[in-house]
C-alpha cells in the first residue's frame, strides 16, 4: 500500500502509472499523460499520479505497488538508480544505463534479485529522452522551416554533463537533416566535467568506452570558454537546471552576438529562459524545453499502454510520421494551457 501523498491528486483507475522524483511538484507529466488518456478515450479506466521519492525510498515504492500498476516515468535523481531493478529494453536504455520509464509485466517473474526480492515482476526499462531531444530539435527544424546552413556536417555543444547530457550526446548520434546531413563533432561544456566518467571515457577512449553507437567527443571545454565560442556551433543543447545557464545568457546578450544555430534548453520553467530568450534575440531557432517533454511523455505513453509502442523500440530513431498526430495535439494543448 502506497503511503507517500499523491501530490497531483489523481483517482485510482484500474490501471495506474505515476512519474517519481525528488523534487517532483513542478513535474507537468500527469498534465501530459492525462491529456493523452483524454484523447485515446482511456480516462476512465487509467490515471497518472505524481509522488515524490528519492533513491532511499525507491525499493519501499516499488514494493508497494500491485498489479493495478503499468508504468513509471522517472526523474531525477532515479533514472540510473532504477538499473537493478529492471532489464534495459530499448537501444539508449541498454546503451546509457539510464532509463526515465518503467513498464511492468506482470505476467512474467522479475530476473533480478532485487525486484524479487521486493515482489515485483519483470519491468522493463526504457530510454525516451533521447528520442525526445531528437524529435524536438526536428520539429522546430520543420515547423519553422529552417535548417542547419552548413555545406558540411555540423558542429554540435552540449552544455552539463549530466544524465541528460548524455542523452543529448545520444540524439546527435542519430540525428539527421533533411539532407541527411548528420553530426560531426560534439564539444561538451560543463564546469566539472571530470565527474561524469562515460563523458571523459567519449573524449579520451571512445572505442573502448563500452556504449556501442555514442560518437566520439572532440573537446570538452570550460563553461566560460563556452560563452566565447557559442556562436561558431550550428546545435547547441543545454542541459542545465533552470536558471544554471543565466550567467551564458546574459554574456550572450552583452556580447551582441548574431546567431544562426538552433538551441534547444531542456529547462522548461520559467518559460522561456533566459537562454532561449537571448538566443532568439540573437537570431537562431531556439526550443523550449517543454517540447523535449512532450516527445519523451508520448513515448512513454505508448509503452506504457501499448499503443503504437513499435516505434519505440524499433532499435531506430523515432520518425517524425510515427509520432500520432492526434495524441501530439492533444498533449500540446494540454501543456501550453498548464503553462500560460
Amino acid at each position: 500500500m502506497i503511503t507517500i501523498p499523491d501530490s497531483f491528486g489523481a483517482p485510482t483507475c484500474a490501471n495506474q502509472c505515476a512519474v517519481l522524483g525528488k523534487p517532483v511538484a513542478h513535474s507537468l507529466s500527469p498534465v501530459l499523460h492525462q491529456a493523452a488518456y483524454r484523447a485515446l478515450g482511456l480516462e476512465q479506466s487509467w490515471s497518472y499520479h505524481r509522488y515524490e521519492v528519492g533513491e532511499d525510498a525507491l525499493a519501499g515504492f516499488l514494493g508497494s505497488l500491485d498489479d493495478s500498476w503499468r508504468g513509471l516515468s522517472l526523474t531525477m535523481p532515479l533514472k540510473r538508480t532504477i538499473q537493478p531493478y529492471g532489464v534495459p529494453s530499448n537501444t539508449w536504455a541498454t546503451t546509457l544505463h539510464v532509463a526515465n520509464t518503467v513498464v511492468f509485466d506482470w505476467d512474467t517473474p522479475a530476473h533480478s534479485a532485487p525486484a524479487r526480492n521486493a515482489g515485483l515482476p519483470l519491468m522493463r526499462l526504457y530510454n525516451t529522452d533521447v528520442d525526445g531531444i531528437d524529435l524536438a530539435v526536428r520539429h522546430a527544424w520543420q515547423s519553422q522551416r529552417t535548417y542547419p546552413r552548413t555545406s558540411g556536417d555540423i558542429s554540435a555543444l552540449v552544455i552539463g554533463n549530466g544524465n541528460t547530457a548524455m542523452s543529448a550526446i545520444a540524439a546527435l548520434a542519430q540525428l539527421r537533416t533533411p539532407q541527411d546531413v548528420s553530426v560531426d563533432g560534439i564539444t561538451v561544456a560543463a564546469r566539472h566535467p571530470e565527474r561524469n566518467r562515460d563523458i571523459v571515457a567519449l573524449h579520451e577512449h571512445p572505442d573502448s568506452a563500452g556504449m556501442p553507437g555514442m560518437p566520439r567527443i572532440d573537446d570538452i571545454i570550460s563553461l566560460e570558454a563556452a560563452a566565447g565560442r557559442i556562436q561558431d556551433y550550428q546545435i547547441i543543447i543545454s542541459t542545465l537546471p533552470a536558471h544554471a545557464a543565466d550567467g551564458l545568457a546574459h554574456q550572450l546578450v552583452a556580447s551582441d552576438l548574431h546567431v544562426e544555430g538552433t538551441l534547444l534548453d531542456v529547462a522548461y520553467d520559467p518559460h522561456p529562459s533566459e537562454l532561449n530568450h537571448a538566443w532568439s534575440q540573437a537570431g537562431g531557432i531556439s526550443i523550449g524545453g517543454e517540447e523535449m517533454l512532450l516527445y519523451q511523455a508520448i513515448g512513454q505513453v505508448c509503452l506504457m499502454t501499448g499503443r503504437g509502442a513499435q516505434a519505440w523500440t524499433a532499435g531506430k530513431p523515432v520518425d517524425m510520421d510515427e509520432v500520432d498526430g492526434t495524441l501530439e495535439d492533444a498533449m500540446r494543448e494540454a501543456l501550453r494551457e498548464a503553462m500560460k
